[in-house]
């Protein structure tokens, strides 16, 4: 079975480990992350951080900023993803509760208003469920996705994977167009699981230690 991963260089370990060496596994990175600090601070330093009851953190690729958001308001903190949740301990920051979802971390949010961080090209669930309850988000962009230009042969090396691993909705508008019918698509939580199915059949939702036992089972 051929697996693609496509997180950025270096962020694929934990994945591969998972793995086993059990497949044939191939990395294609289909995004790169500009990280935007100069604007994070910029953004901190101009909000009136104490007024927030909560903090919702998207990624782990806010977690640095999170935590230095979180040095300076006392206010739970609601992670998206294991993921992030092991970014934000390994800075020392204690995660209140842990959501699979942007939309599913509004359930965990008790009272407003909510300093959100992640991408800048961050998705409206967050901010609707809580709209709806009154409560209002402030959303800081931490780190822009941008797009990686496939060269024709990765190109055809995703066309030819029987999995492929997708970490982002940014991610699967790279591989959407090279990805078969037939090939399954593995995703960590359903914002980006929406995002596949919404052009891809082939859907698996979760990731862990029994990735290898999840993909044997697909086509049984």
């Amino acid at each position: 079975m051929r697996v693609v991963l496509t997180r950025e260089a270096g962020r694929n370990d934990q994945l591969r480990a998972w793995l086993h060496d059990a497949f044939d596994v191939d990395e294609i990175p289909l995004t790169r992350t500009e990280f935007l600090d100069d604007e994070v601070e910029v953004a901190l330093a101009s909000l009136h951080l104490h007024e927030f009851r909560c903090l919702v953190v998207t990624s782990a690729r806010a977690a640095d900023a999170a935590a230095r958001a979180a040095a300076r308001v006392e206010a739970p903190i609601v992670s998206v993803g294991p993921v992030t949740s092991a970014a934000l301990a390994a800075l020392g920051v204690d995660v209140a509760g842990e959501a699979t979802s942007a939309g599913d971390a509004a359930a965990l949010v008790a009272v407003g208003p909510v300093l959100s961080l992640g991408a800048r090209e961050t998705r409206p669930e967050l901010a609707n469920a809580l709209g709806e309850r009154g409560i209002s988000v402030t959303h800081v962009a931490c780190y822009a996705t941008l797009p990686v230009k496939l060269t024709p042969e990765q190109a055809d090396r995703l066309a030819a994977a029987d999995v492929v691993i997708i970490g982002a909705p940014s991610a699967w508008a790279v591989a959407a167009p090279h990805v078969r019918e037939a090939t399954w698509v593995v995703v960590p939580g359903e914002t980006t699981g929406a995002a596949v199915r919404a052009s891809h059949a082939r859907v698996h939702v979760g990731w862990g230690p029994d990735l290898a036992t999840t993909l044997v089972g697909l086509d049984s």
